[in-house]
């Protein structure tokens, strides 16, 4: 049986030559699937009844079931995917109350192999990565389920996107040229995997790169992300020049902010030194508790306090709306694991 989510227009049009239909109607199937999100063939109303018939013989949309949903009470909705091979993963849909955007957080791996302390999803280990089609019938779910057209897309979810990065890129392809979606309205958030950012770099990405960094110097980066140990803050530094030389673009620090830990005053002036020389705009993300580790988040006053000395240093500085943490669906706490 074919599935047809995730068949660009040209495997469609193989479909219907073996069923000796026009090429008129792969672009109508297309145009179901990828503008209009449905979730079965008989939705398809355009097509003639004995024509779905035919299709359904040898065709399913899709073969991803809704595990669990969970709706957030400021409107988050995170949604439990399964696979056909039983595996699962966490997608979330975020909703702004004073914006237009509707912005999908996605999953690129089953699992991650990085294991950054303040992270529930490195608690499970590496199981594997996803196929680009799994990646966009992420997207789907959220479509078929809620009848809204996804805006915006993060690679934020579950696992390392720079680790799977063929099936990242064919995804974000398909988003872009399928689903319609600009490709400024793409995030790829990595730990920082180097020799992939170079990779990015060569391939001239105009989505965004948002970089977590998390630390102000090497040994608070140590203790919260091992992937220090392999691609150091020097290194790092020297990659995201790079890329910006190379493609123009502006990138995206995401630093979490951590009671104690990395939200002092002078943390914030380390921070300010390190980034001074790269063209970038910082997030910053009040901690989400996990049952995994006892960090705690740091008072409102602290956090205003940081931003404030960012500022000065001449930086665009965000902090990071929580959504979703009422169903640990918010940044770091995302599992895919049913207990």
């Amino acid at each position: 049986m074919k599935i047809l989510s995730g068949l660009s227009l040209a495997e469609i049009e193989k479909i219907t030559d073996e069923l000796h239909a026009s090429k008129f109607r792969a672009r109508q199937i297309h145009n179901w699937i990828y503008l209009k999100s449905v979730k079965s063939i008989d939705e398809m109303t355009d097509l003639s009844v004995k024509f779905r018939e035919e299709l359904k013989k040898i065709a399913v949309v899709t073969d991803i079931k809704i595990k669990v949903k969970q709706v957030s009470s400021d409107g988050t909705i995170k949604y439990l995917i399964e696979y056909p091979d039983g595996e699962c993963v966490e997608t979330v849909l975020m909703r702004f109350d004073n914006r237009a955007n509707l912005t999908a957080c996605v999953s690129s791996q089953i699992g991650c192999a990085v294991n950054c302390s303040f992270c529930a999803t490195g608690k499970r280990g590496f199981i594997r990565n996803l196929s680009y089609k799994e990646i966009i019938e992420q997207v789907l779910t959220i479509q078929r389920d809620t009848g809204l057209k996804v805006t915006n897309i993060v690679f934020m979810g579950q696992g390392e996107p720079l680790l799977n990065l063929e099936n990242v890129l064919k995804a974000m392809e398909i988003f872009n040229e399928n689903f319609q979606i600009g490709a400024r309205r793409l995030t790829v958030s990595t730990s920082g995997i180097v020799p992939k950012i170079y990779e990015l770099a060569e391939n001239d990405m105009q989505s965004t790169l948002a970089i977590s960094l998390h630390a102000p110097n090497h040994e608070i980066r140590k203790k919260l992300m091992p992937v220090e140990n392999k691609y150091d803050m020097k290194e790092l530094k020297l990659a995201l020049k790079k890329y910006v030389e190379k493609t123009g673009r502006r990138i995206t620090i995401e630093y979490l902010l951590i009671k104690g830990l990395n939200d002092s005053p002078e943390s914030a002036k380390e921070l300010a030194e390190y980034l001074s020389d790269i063209k970038c705009n910082i997030n910053l993300i009040p901690y989400n508790p996990t049952e995994q580790n006892d960090y705690q988040k740091p008072s409102n006053n602290t956090i205003q306090k940081f931003k404030y000395l960012l500022e000065h240093s001449g930086k665009k500085v965000t902090v990071r709306l929580e959504r979703g943490a009422d169903i640990d669906a918010a940044c770091g706490q995302l599992r895919g694991k049913i207990n």
